[in-house]
């Protein structure tokens, strides 16, 4: 999207990028910074013993080498968790700085999550243990496009911190049911003790960390406090959000 609008991109990740990147391996970073004056910064799915030290010692590098601006990639409600939460301290430590500028994005469960993630359908089944509660689930798309007009634009999103959510809460059922009616393929959702699902994924090869992390993130949905819709996609890039049977459609085929 940022390479549409005219603006020199450079990517950095452990393959597939221009250049290496590992957070692990502080040899890298220097790298990373050199001649960039925006950064899109992203969290690994599970980050690491020692990670939000190493992000900092990353953005001491980003400041020295004269870096403008940092999109951070967050996620929805990160406002309201302890700061010790990984994701939290690492929003803690950029609103901290006066070096550069700073926009965090906290995007609620990503539509892809029915495609290619844990909540793709098997033998007609989304098993999740996320019961009757709703989520405002979010295309990635929208997501890339909030973060290019943050960096296109930095100095009119300067301090903004969006909640990115799709168009409407929905339960796990009733994405289920849009996914039966657009494909015709029969769908339903079956709840499932939260402690068994974890121990199912893990089994299945999930690491631990990472079951944890589901647990966490099923039992927010379940008991109410799932993201609710917002504005923000629409309020930063004038078009409103995907919505669940648009990304079905687009995805089905």
């Amino acid at each position: 999207m940022l390479a549409k609008l005219g603006l020199a991109v450079r990517t950095a990740a452990r393959q597939g990028a221009d250049i290496r990147f590992d957070w692990g391996d502080a040899a890298n970073h220097q790298p990373a910074v050199e001649g960039i004056d925006r950064i899109y910064l992203m969290t690994p799915v599970i980050p690491q013993a020692g990670f939000t030290e190493h992000v900092s010692k990353f953005l001491d590098q980003a400041a020295a080498a004269g870096v403008q601006h940092i999109t951070y990639l967050s996620a929805y409600g990160m406002d309201q968790a302890p700061a010790e939460t990984t994701l939290r301290a690492v929003e803690l430590d950029l609103l901290s700085r006066n070096e550069f500028t700073n926009s965090i994005l906290r995007p609620a469960w990503f539509m892809q999550n029915f495609s290619e993630g844990h909540l793709v359908p098997i033998d007609g089944c989304i098993t999740a243990p996320t019961g009757d509660g709703t989520e405002a689930f979010i295309d990635i798309e929208d997501i890339a496009a909030v973060a290019a007009a943050t960096l296109a634009d930095p100095e009119a999103h300067a301090g903004a911190q969006y909640a990115l959510t799709g168009p409407e809460a929905m339960t796990v059922a009733d994405a289920a049911h849009v996914i039966t009616t657009i494909t015709g393929h029969p769908v339903k959702h079956r709840d499932i003790d939260r402690q068994t699902w974890i121990q199912a994924s893990i089994a299945a090869g999930i690491p631990a960390d990472y079951g944890g992390m589901l647990a966490l993130l099923t039992e927010t949905v379940a008991s109410g406090h799932g993201s609710r819709p917002t504005n923000d996609v629409k309020r930063v890039t004038g078009a409103s959000p995907t919505s669940f049977a648009d990304f079905v459609r687009r995805t089905s085929h």
